[in-house]
């Protein structure tokens, strides 16, 4: 082969490496904007952890509510509890911070207002032995009180589960499909859900609550490294090919000078 057409035959290996490169330096670079957004995002969370509850958002405000931006906010918001309509989210407590955890439900209990809106509560976690209001005996609190807690934006259900189960065992945490669910005037109804926090005076401890799961995960940096260093490696493989491509000219005999 000449050394023009080794040159020539490097046209499209070159093409396609650069292509590469680019692609895995972009995508490094995407994860470095990303670690930039998720270290201003727990510094953000952080901050709005310490701040005083301010009053929950009223329906005048659902309709501009950013409730993304608003998430993990301390709130306060009175009214009064209708266990009826308790709603169940299945969930396995790993780490609690109270004296109850391992597998059960968290409670959503809807809270009238005096204004006539409506707000679902987490009030915290039961082990399944203790869901109904008549297996945590202390546990329920009549006429009007005053909840604090963290505002908290709805979630889903995972794929391959569906949102409930027919004993009123949800997996999704979506206030919308709980009005439905019960009854409720869907646009009496928040559109967001309040963390309850600890409650040190309510007899029996249940529902637990306070157990709301602050956490990001951050492993931007460690992907960012390894594309970038997949980027790195592929140029290491690209000059290796094209330096023994470009060396074996001449070996067939064509040019090669003779002896």
């Amino acid at each position: 082969m000449t050394s023009a057409a080794s040159r020539r035959s490097l046209l499209w290996p070159t093409v396609g490496a650069a292509v590469a490169f680019a692609i895995l330096c972009g995508l490094g670079t995407w994860q470095v904007q990303r670690l930039h957004w998720k270290e201003a995002l727990i510094a953000r969370v952080e901050a709005r952890l310490e701040a005083p509850p301010v009053p929950a958002p009223g329906p005048d405000e659902w309709p501009t509510l950013d409730i993304t931006d608003r998430e993990y906010q301390p709130v306060t918001v009175s009214g009064t509890f209708n266990e009826l309509n308790e709603i169940y989210v299945v969930y396995t407590l790993t780490e609690p911070k109270g004296p109850k955890g391992g597998i059960g439900y968290m409670v959503m209990t809807p809270l009238t207002t005096a204004d006539g809106w409506i707000v679902y509560v987490n009030r915290g976690f039961v082990p399944r032995e203790n869901r109904y209001p008549n297996q945590r005996p202390g546990g329920s609190i009549a006429g009007e009180t005053t909840v604090t807690g963290l505002l908290r934006a709805p979630h889903g259900h995972s794929w391959f589960v569906g949102d409930a189960v027919s004993d009123n065992s949800w997996f999704s945490r979506d206030p919308k499909l709980y009005a439905e669910a019960m009854g409720l005037p869907p646009a009496k109804v928040a559109p967001y859900i309040v963390d309850a926090v600890f409650d040190p005076d309510l007899p029996g401890g249940l529902p637990q609550g306070g157990e709301t799961v602050v956490s990001f995960p951050n492993n931007h940096l460690g992907y960012a490294i390894t594309w970038y260093g997949l980027a790195a490696a592929l140029v290491g493989v690209y000059g290796v090919f094209a330096w023994r491509r470009l060396k074996g000219t001449g070996g067939d005999g064509g040019d090669a000078p003779q002896a």
